[in-house]
């Protein structure tokens, strides 16, 4: 599955300029001043870098990846072998996570599909997860990014009244500044963060949890519902437990106390939550009533 984004005569897919959130390995070689061809050399040999693979099956790379490199190029500069290198970058924990919280997903848990949808049918299924939340009555975490202020005013109250049976809830955009104390708590995003173009939606709680994550596709030209996404969503604990912190580690990184409260509520929470079958299955019925027109339309404003 490809985005079909055009590229300029003598780019090839891989080398094509990529979204804020994830690089291409051009890229990477630009940012790091070793060729293509060797990193790709390295990931053979070593399994380093570790790219995100897209469903096209071509590489991308994070603002973590970029460091990485750069160590391990400083290390063997310093007369390293290239394989001690890796190994002491890997160890001092250089290879982190980057603020995309899809990259960083996608990296943990590669075996999850991934599916190219459209803002309608994303809206549709977010507004499924959080009806079920409210139906399973269940006090969790509930987290949301919404790219654009605008965005999360079209939901404000719908959030505002998610957010009173939560244990905690954060919404994150654009904002001028955070709200820590508000219901749901606000984070403001700094102008470079990736996750203002994802969208994300996670709520975990020992007996419903769901996460869906999805970044914009460049290049298209799309507007409105018709604009497409890449998209992973799952109720694995595992990959809902991964969301959640990660999501909320980018609000902590951008100065939200909530966010890092929200942090301490999961570490606090060592078991990992679980979602019975038929909770997954309601989630799907109510996103294919929403996915109808009429439906959809009757729930705008």
């Amino acid at each position: 599955m490809g985005t079909n984004v055009a590229t300029p005569q003598g780019q090839t897919p891989e080398t094509a300029p990529a979204d804020d959130s994830l690089l291409t390995i051009g890229e990477l070689a630009r940012h790091t001043g070793i060729s293509t061809q060797l990193i790709r050399a390295w990931e053979q040999r070593f399994g380093f870098p570790e790219p995100v693979r897209l469903p096209s099956g071509h590489r991308r790379y994070t603002d973590a990846d970029v460091r990485a490199v750069q160590r391990v190029v400083e290390e063997r500069d310093r007369g390293l072998r290239l394989e001690e290198a890796i190994s002491t970058t890997l160890r001092s924990g250089q290879v982190g996570e980057s603020s995309s919280v899809y990259a960083a997903l996608a990296r943990r848990h590669p075996g999850l599909a991934s599916y190219t949808l459209t803002k309608r049918t994303l809206l549709a299924l977010s507004w499924a997860i959080e009806d079920e939340a409210v139906a399973q009555s269940s006090s969790g975490v509930l987290l949301g990014t919404f790219q654009r202020g605008r965005y999360y005013g079209q939901s404000r109250r719908r959030w505002e009244d998610l957010a009173r049976t939560a244990q905690d809830a954060v919404a994150m955009a654009d904002f001028e500044a955070h709200d820590d104390e508000s219901r749901p708590a606000t984070v403001a995003l700094p102008p470079d963060s990736p996750l203002l173009r994802e969208w994300v939606v996670v709520h975990e709680a020992p007996d419903f949890a769901v996460a869906l994550v999805a970044f914009e596709l460049p290049g298209h030209g799309s507007v409105g519902d018709d604009r497409p996404f890449e998209a992973l969503w799952s109720v694995d604990g595992r990959v809902v437990r991964d969301a959640a912190v990660l999501t909320a580690q980018a609000g902590a990184a951008a100065g939200s106390l909530a966010s890092a409260r929200v942090l301490a509520t999961l570490e606090e929470s060592p078991a990992l939550p679980s979602t019975p079958p038929s909770a997954a299955t309601a989630v799907f019925n109510r996103m294919v009533a929403y996915t109808d027109g009429s439906t959809l339309r009757a729930r705008r404003p």
